[in-house]
């Protein structure tokens, strides 16, 4: 081996070590300095830099977690409920923010709520073009939209790579897709990591796609 491919060689080993190291620091930091803002809630006098003199990094994170928790006893009672009614219906009256709030609430009930049913499949559907397959994630067709479909329809969110979170949403003839038992988080490893990501770290593969008969004659046109 030559000494200019040696080079490249131990520039590339030295690459694949320090750059996923310092993008993961980075979204620490970027993370961490975020739920820190969340200290500007306390009063002057509590913060660390009132009793210690310099500022702890971090804290935020924990005051962060503390408050989300607390939300969640407060709101699982009947008190509580009836304060995030109340709130919500203030957020319904002011134009602009109820459009925003309204859409990401039902995002995040979805995705978030354990009677969900969002991303509980993965699937396999021919997109771009008919000699394609691409993963895509089954959701919920609404009831409205059912009702004009003549054939059994699936939803089904095909995310874009490396960043999963955009994407398209589109209605699937039922036999036109194949069933995986691909698991979600498996899913999303392959989508972020381009298909470089594809094995259990054993050499396994992670899941074993089995289409039905009918799914295999969609397969095989």
């Amino acid at each position: 081996m030559s000494k200019k491919h040696l080079i490249r060689r131990y520039l590339v080993t030295g690459l694949l070590i320090w750059v996923p190291l310092v993008i993961t620091l980075w979204v620490l930091n970027l993370l961490v300095g975020t739920m820190d803002q969340s200290l500007l809630l306390l009063p002057p006098e509590w913060r660390t830099e009132a009793w210690l003199g310099v500022h702890v990094p971090g804290l935020g994170v924990v005051l962060t977690l503390l408050i989300v928790f607390v939300t969640g006893v407060l709101a699982a009672n009947i008190i509580g409920q009836r304060l995030v009614r109340f709130w919500e219906g203030v957020l319904a009256r002011i134009p602009v923010v109820n459009s925003i709030y309204n859409g990401v609430k039902q995002v995040s009930d979805t995705l978030f709520s354990g009677s969900g049913h969002a991303f509980r499949k993965v699937l396999l559907v021919r997109y771009p073009h008919p000699q394609a397959w691409s993963l895509a994630f089954q959701t919920n067709v609404p009831a409205e939209v059912a009702g004009r479909l003549k054939e059994d329809h699936v939803a089904v969110f095909i995310p874009t790579t490396p960043s999963p979170v955009n994407g398209f949403y589109f209605y699937v003839r039922r036999e036109d897709v194949i069933e995986t038992e691909l698991s979600v988080e498996t899913a999303l490893k392959y989508i972020v990591s381009m298909g470089v990501v594809t094995t259990d770290g054993n050499g396994r593969r992670d899941a074993v796609v089995r289409p039905a008969p009918a799914q295999q004659r969609a397969a095989n046109p």
